[in-house]
């Protein structure tokens, strides 16, 4: 049950029965919010699912409470990556933020429930806070990578080529990235700065089209849009850089390691659960420029230390983030909830 756009043919040929449920994530309107909350309601009332699994903050909320109004009985929550009224400083977020602390406090973990979380230090910060229940609490590190599409391929020829896969948005950094490839340029550094991803209309972090296009055509960075071809535009990179404020567990640094490539991030949450400093890549403070340019520099100028991180990151890929693994502990933990006993798949047919 979800927004339904442009993945919706994938999601039919996945042979998954999709709800069309008319939620934005923006949407502060009172009517359209509580109009939302019924949809839950009824599909839950109706369906009566033996587990719900509710993934962002508006599911959460709205399905949690939903659940306990048409008696679902369990519940797993993942709170991924907090969303924009916990990375922005606007004084919309700032006045949100104690808002949704309280709904969080009060159906994040309810009787019986299982809240997964994507990286060790917002488990350890909503345990702290009394959010959740410190034996209720999973780690489960996102979606995973698939190691067996994404390989490492040897460095293409040329100048180094950087770049930021991402949804087009001020709070992932992609003004540091454009600021960063700025200095560089004006020090004579040879490099091609890309970005990618989509304009994300319904986020307020949004970046508008027109700015980005106007980047483009200013020459300091390029941009390409929306690509479903990540091996592809990995295999054609360098270094990957994602200097974003916050994160739950960002899947193109799992990406990017998979795919044997140095990566540079900041150093906030979600971002430090995948870089290891000085071994697959290297950690920036946010929202800083300069930083951030200094970093880029010393792996463009490096092709050893590049090597050096790619061959780390992948082996990383493999031990701790492949899709496979998360697949297992995320069914594992429906059996668990649902009191049945879990076999796992033998290796390779868990995709």
């Amino acid at each position: 049950m979800t927004h339904l756009g442009e993945a919706a043919s994938r999601l039919h040929a996945a042979d998954l029965l999709t709800v069309p449920w008319s939620v934005q994530r923006r949407g502060l309107n009172p009517l359209r919010e509580l109009y939302a909350l019924w949809q839950v309601w009824r599909v839950y009332r109706h369906v009566q699912p033996d587990l719900v699994h509710q993934i962002a903050l508006k599911p959460i909320i709205y399905g949690s409470l939903a659940a306990r109004l048409a008696g679902v009985r369990f519940v797993l929550n993942a709170p991924v990556g907090m969303g924009f009224v916990f990375a922005s400083g606007t004084l919309l977020a700032r006045v949100l933020q104690p808002l949704l602390r309280l709904a969080l406090r009060l159906l994040l973990n309810p009787p019986g429930s299982r809240v997964v979380f994507e990286n060790q230090e917002d488990r350890a910060a909503a345990t702290a806070s009394k959010l959740v229940r410190e034996a209720d609490t999973v780690l489960i590190r996102g979606a995973g990578v698939n190691v067996q599409r994404i390989r490492p391929q040897p460095e293409p020829p040329g100048p180094p080529r950087v770049v930021l896969l991402a949804r087009m948005l001020w709070d992932k950094g992609v003004g540091e990235f454009v600021e960063a490839a700025r200095i560089l340029h004006a020090r004579g550094v040879t490099a091609r700065f890309v970005l990618v991803g989509g304009v994300d209309s319904d986020n307020r972090a949004c970046i508008d089209a027109k700015q980005l296009e106007a980047w483009h055509a200013q020459g300091a960075v390029e941009w390409l849009g929306h690509r479903d071809d990540v091996a592809e535009l990995l295999a054609t990179s360098h270094i990957v850089v994602l200097p974003s404020y916050r994160e739950g567990l960002p899947k193109a640094l799992l990406e990017a390691l998979a795919a044997g490539r140095p990566v540079v991030a900041t150093d906030v949450t979600g971002c430090r659960e995948v870089v290891a400093p000085g071994d697959n890549g290297l950690l920036v403070p946010a929202r800083d420029a300069a930083a951030l340019a200094a970093a880029l520099a010393q792996l463009i100028e490096d092709p050893a230390l590049r090597r050096r991180f790619g061959i780390a990151g992948r082996k990383r890929a493999e031990r701790e983030f492949a899709t496979e693994q998360v697949q297992q502990a995320t069914l594992a933990l429906y059996a668990g909830l649902l009191g049945r006993a879990y076999v796992a798949p033998p290796v390779g047919e868990g995709e």
